[in-house]
């Protein structure tokens, strides 16, 4: 007979100026809090939450806009997304958090931080620069970045058409059918929300510099797909390189979903990097 017993399980609403965040609460240990990307909602992280929950409190939440957060008649605006997490820390009183931002999640976790970074034990960035400027942050002055959106804007258009979602890409979609499935059935819960306004309002928000992050002590891992065709992954490295405290994985045969789509994988990286944060 097993002896296993199933992390501790709680679910809540948040009560705010917009309506209702909703989120979940999962395991317990130090807290360890998970934002989601444009695909996504809190059931995107089933693989991190599953691997974690015996070690840490595992929070996951559904932004703004996302069901079975409420939603918004205008839709939401990412600058709203760090205050949200803000409001939603301090409701569940917790004083040393580990960040785990996704792409879109990156907005959240990175203000975050910025703003409360002595609350802050540890960031990752998984596939996002979160609210830096990403042509900025090419160190070739921005031909980088131009050379790889043009190829990038060309494979999404192909992929597209043959039903494949842009955050896997044909490759993970190919290796993993059931998991692309499984991406597209959680992408597809966000019902009418507009994700292209949503992406306009993405770039409107990423407008730091580097410069914004050269006194920030917070230590911070920066994860990319080698076949990302949505966040460039040359540029995790190069916005490791200029932090006090930064580091970045690559992770070659993965694409714009890590944590999705090479789960084992990006958990290990993670694990490592959140036990030298203890």
């Amino acid at each position: 007979m097993s002896n296993y017993s199933a992390p501790q399980h709680t679910t809540g609403r948040l009560k705010r100026p917009f309506g209702e965040l909703y989120y979940e609460v999962t395991g317990q240990g130090p807290a360890l809090v998970f934002a989601h990307g444009l695909g996504g909602n809190h059931l995107s992280w089933w693989q991190q939450v599953g691997h974690f929950a015996l070690r840490y409190t595992c929070v996951t939440f559904a932004h703004r806009g996302f069901a079975p957060s409420g939603a918004l008649p205008e839709g939401p605006d990412p600058a709203d997304y760090g205050s949200d997490l803000a409001a939603l820390i301090d409701h569940l009183d917790l004083s040393d958090v580990r960040l785990v931002g996704q792409s879109m999640g990156g907005w959240s976790v990175l203000e975050y931080a910025l703003a409360q970074p002595s609350r802050v034990a540890a960031l990752v960035l998984s596939s996002t620069s979160g609210t830096l400027d990403r042509r900025a942050c090419d160190p070739a002055g921005g031909t980088g970045y131009d050379a790889w959106l043009q190829d990038a804007s060309a494979k999404i258009a192909a992929d597209t058409a043959r039903g494949i979602h842009p955050a896997m890409g044909a490759l993970a979609a190919e290796r993993q059918p059931a998991l692309h499935l499984l991406y597209l059935s959680i992408d597809r819960m966000a019902g009418a929300l507009d994700k292209e306004k949503l992406r306009a309002g993405l770039r409107r928000t990423a407008q730091r510099t580097l410069a914004d992050l050269a006194g920030f002590g917070v230590p911070t891992l920066l994860i990319a797909g080698g076949e990302d065709i949505v966040f460039p992954p040359f540029l995790a490295s190069a916005i490791a390189t200029t932090l006090p405290c930064g580091e970045a994985r690559m992770i070659a045969d993965c694409g714009h979903s890590p944590y999705f789509e090479q789960a084992t994988t990006f958990n290990a990286l993670v694990g490592e990097f959140l036990s030298r944060r203890r």
